[in-house]
């Protein structure tokens, strides 16, 4: 009983105290309180819907103000042309510009040369283009749009007190969204793509329908915050609608309060409103443009990721015993299933051309299901791009791939993942914001078959301690060093249970000791029924790992065959081995 109410009196006092503010403007407090409490609210949800995209998924926009004044403009042509009651504008202020969002998303997010500042140029160029629209035909027409015959709804017993219920509603909604979509699938897929999107995709994640589907919330919630502001300020002009004001604003504001939280957004922006609205005329006002720019240089320096996130930090500092000095050895199982005669992979023709280099030549490769294939050639000879190809990061040029009978090389890297694929990469390539744990999570939850919560956490649990990481869950991969990194990278391939593991140069960087514990846990991988493909240069693991040895030269399959054999082949020692080493 006690368990009970402890857990749901937070909720109570949550509830209490929603419903406490929403009646704030019955208390008969003056106008310009209601008014003053409105804005802190209008720029909380502005600011909150910025970071669904440009804070979780990582793409900066600078074009919040052209959703903003669809929005706005909206509910102004509805609500002074068409006659259409005030409220019922609003649905429309939402949908239109979540709907321009997955238009421009549509075409943005399929090119991958359209990230960082070229995104946040092209979001500041559609603002201009819409408000070259808008001036220039009967929208506004250069005059502007009267809102004052507009009737407002008596929804508070002041017109004051309506704005700020209704922004009210408008930004509790926009809080539970963001916390939802933090908490959720979508939000873990959005953090992904914020710290590597190629690696996200490859885990598993549907980038291209994540980020379009941030973009939309985004959009949607700042068209209804629009629709409202233009009652509030009652005189629509492009050029109060669509300046820099806007976006310069959430932005600084998501810094302040750090855009990667969902709570990060609103205490930035309740800071910066209240400092600015607490100077508010003459040399004032400029004081206080100046003290908000202090803080925030501040901040910048000495609080990179924001202030809650600092926040968290530090409320997470508590002693710890001290960090175990490299991972544990994996376990030795013996390898009691040997390669079956089933093909799982099938390489016909693969052909990659880049520009004008062939990196790939008409490679054709069959894997058994279960056997171990090392994957050998000179630099450059296109080893790693095979590993690419095959999993997706690049598309074919030519020829076909196909695993268990069906063909992938047709597939977006995150349909492959989830058809049994995985991989590793030569340089460790975690999501450096979340914990290692956290990395492992993240695979199995995309990557993996469907499981619940629970299931997927104690798999990822399972995982770490498989490859000595246990004691490291709460640490971030900057912690880690190299041989756990490589290790972190094994545990999240691990975690979606593949039926194929790609491996690049999982053994390059570690030491002769690091090398043998490496050896052992791919021999318990591949006990575990896993089948492998990997790149290496260190014959003595190739030797003894492989079931098969295939040699890559100038893109083309120079050589296959049992290692021993492989590695006498006089061809094989000329272009790759070298006299010295087959001596």
């Amino acid at each position: 009983m006690a368990m009970k109410v402890a857990r749901d009196l937070p909720r109570l006092v949550a509830a209490l105290a929603v419903g406490a503010f929403a009646l704030l403007p019955t208390a008969g407090l003056p106008a310009f309180y209601d008014s003053f409490l409105y804005l802190v609210l209008f720029w909380v949800s502005l600011a909150t819907s910025w970071a669904l995209l440009s804070g979780f998924a990582g793409y900066f926009s600078l074009g919040h103000a052209a959703f903003f004044g669809v929005g706005l403009y909206t509910t102004a042509v509805m609500a002074t042309k068409f006659d259409v009651p005030f409220l019922l504008t609003l649905p429309a202020a939402a949908i239109l510009p979540a709907l321009l969002a997955v238009v421009i998303g549509a075409i943005v997010f399929r090119l991958r040369r359209l990230r960082g500042e070229l995104f946040a140029l092209l979001t500041l160029a559609v603002t201009f283009v819409i408000a070259t629209i808008v001036l220039n035909t009967p929208i506004d027409g250069g005059g502007g749009i009267f809102m004052s015959a507009v009737p407002l709804p008596s929804l508070m017993p002041t017109p004051t007190g309506t704005f700020y219920l209704l922004a009210f509603v408008i930004c509790v909604t926009t809080l539970a969204i963001a916390w939802k979509v933090s908490h959720s699938r979508l939000g873990m897929g959005l953090f992904a793509i914020h710290d590597d999107e190629d690696v996200a995709e490859a885990k598993g994640v549907p980038t291209f329908r994540y980020k379009l589907a941030a973009f939309a919330l985004s959009a949607g919630i700042a068209g209804i915050v629009g629709g409202v502001h233009a009652m509030f300020v009652g005189f629509i002009t492009v050029a109060g609608t669509f300046e820099l004001t806007v976006p310069l604003y959430v932005v600084l504001m998501s810094v302040l309060g750090g855009s990667r939280s969902w709570f990060g957004p609103a205490v930035g922006a309740v800071v910066i409103t209240t400092l600015l609205n607490s100077f508010n005329s003459g040399d004032q006002a400029m004081l206080g443009r100046a003290f908000v720019g202090f803080i925030l240089i501040v901040a910048i320096l000495w609080l990179p990721d924001g202030v809650v996130p600092a926040v968290r930090k530090w409320l997470k500092r508590r002693p710890t015993g001290a960090a175990r000095a490299g991972a544990a050895v994996a376990p030795v199982v013996a390898s009691t299933k040997p390669a079956g005669d089933r093909t799982l992979l099938e390489v016909r023709g693969a052909t990659k051309r880049f520009g004008g280099l062939l990196a790939l030549a008409g490679v054709d490769l069959d894997v058994r299901e279960g056997e171990i294939v090392g994957l050998v050639g000179p630099n450059g000879s296109g080893k790693t791009t095979l590993i690419n190809v095959i999993s997706g990061h690049y598309p074919l040029s030519g020829g076909s791939i196909a695993l268990d009978g069906r063909q992938i090389s047709a597939l977006p890297a995150h349909d492959i993942a989830r058809r049994g694929v995985a991989r590793t990469y030569q340089i460790p390539r975690p999501f450096m914001n979340m914990t290692a744990l956290e990395n492992v999570i993240a695979a199995a939850t995309f990557g993996g078959p469907s499981r619940s919560p629970a299931e997927i956490r104690e798999e990822s649990l399972h995982w770490m301690a498989f490859t000595g990481l246990s004691g490291k869950e709460d640490m971030l991969p900057a912690g880690l060093n190299l041989h756990e990194r490589k290790f972190l990278e094994l545990a999240r391939a691990l975690a979606t249970k593949p039926k194929l593991l790609l491996l690049d140069e999982v053994l390059s960087g570690l030491n002769p000791t690091e090398i043998d514990n490496a050896i052992r846990l791919v021999r318990a991988i591949r006990a575990q029924g896993a089948t492998i493909v990997f790149v290496e240069h260190l014959m003595r693991a190739v030797v003894e790992l492989s079931d098969r040895v295939a040699v890559l030269n100038e893109g083309k399959l120079f050589a296959l065959g049992a290692p021993h054999e492989v590695m006498r082949d006089p061809g094989v020692v000329s272009i790759y081995l070298g006299k010295a080493y087959a001596a």
